[in-house]
């Protein structure tokens, strides 16, 4: 019995040590020689859409900078948390990175218990790029300016609807966290997607939404629609008469969207720092920005240490929209 017992106990002693070692950053050696085989770039969502793209970018990007294959996997399911899960467990050696966005960082942790913590379980590299949402009204709404909009929307008093594409999507939050924000009042209307939401904007049948900037500038040439005022911090340069929400008398209200590079917890600095500056160093690539700007997004490749306190300030903000929008697990 005494045999078993201390087999037992061994063999948890074992596993316990073999879980600390995972956990502990990588040699100094390794480190230096990082990457020591091909790393795999795990993404939250199915192959296909903007964040699968912005990754096979990146990844063709690093395979030519660090001379070993950057493997891309798809890891789509739960709104992106499983994904998350395997990175936040993974050994954090380098050789596993993160292709984050920011409903998977900052919106489902919000909705949803998952097992990783956003902020505590990963190494924030570099911010890849943003995207903005843009407010937009139909055509024939009589507002030209974003406290037009707000005049027209407060003397409607619960009267008028705004679309999105879903309960708990970006643009519906960003759009709760705007009207709390002006003291406003409308009714929320899903849909399946950005896309059938403003498709009936344009129609006139719901008269505005936060929209995808890149799918309501085509709208907006032709005349379909009018962009009274972007989320972000910056116009855009492909609209620069469009103002932003925060100089047009909202300076603390800023929403983007993002996809950056994140690896596992306790990831050594220099190998961070390492992939970091060639991140920033990719988007002042002029081809490189280009093909970002395919899928609507502007190249930023910020620091690890930015990119930390982007995180913080998004979950921490989108927690806040979750609540005033009422979403519930």
């Amino acid at each position: 019995m005494r045999s078993r017992r201390h087999f037992f106990t061994s063999a948890a002693a074992f596993s316990a040590a073999v879980a600390f070692a995972a956990a502990l950053p990588a040699p100094v050696h390794a480190q230096a020689d990082w990457p020591q085989r091909p790393v795999t770039l795990i993404v939250p969502f199915a192959a296909g859409g903007n964040t699968d793209g912005i990754a096979r970018i990146t990844a063709e990007r690093l395979s030519s900078a660090f001379g070993k294959s950057f493997v891309i996997e798809n890891r789509p399911g739960a709104g992106g948390a499983i994904a998350a899960e395997l990175v936040s467990k993974a050994a954090p050696d380098g050789h596993t990175l993160f292709i984050a966005a920011l409903p998977v960082m900052a919106i489902v942790p919000a909705v949803n218990k998952v097992r990783y913590d956003p902020v505590k379980n990963f190494e924030p590299i570099s911010n890849i790029a943003t995207n903005p949402f843009v407010l937009v009204v139909n055509k024939d709404v009589p507002v030209k300016t974003l406290k037009e909009f707000v005049d027209y929307v407060g003397a409607r008093k619960g009267q008028l609807s705004y679309g999105s594409a879903g309960i708990g999507s970006l643009n519906h939050l960003s759009m709760a966290l705007f009207l709390k924000k002006a003291g406003l009042e409308m009714t929320h209307v899903p849909y399946k997607g950005n896309a059938p939401a403003l498709a009936d904007v344009v129609a006139g049948h719901i008269p505005a939404m936060f929209s995808n900037f890149s799918d309501a500038l085509p709208q907006a040439k032709a005349g379909n629609v009018r962009m009274l005022a972007l989320s972000s911090d910056k116009r855009n340069p492909l609209a620069q008469e469009v103002p932003t929400v925060a100089e047009s008398g909202y300076p603390d209200y800023a929403v983007l969207t993002w996809n950056g590079l994140m690896a596992p917890a306790n990831t050594p600095k220099p190998i961070i720092d390492k992939i970091a500056a060639e991140i920033a160093a990719a988007v002042k690539d002029e081809k490189f920005a280009a093909r970002l700007s395919e899928f609507g997004v502007d190249p930023l490749g910020n620091s690890p240490a930015e990119y930390k306190a982007m995180l913080a300030r998004d979950v921490a903000t989108w927690a806040e929209a979750v609540s005033l929008a009422g979403v519930k697990q």
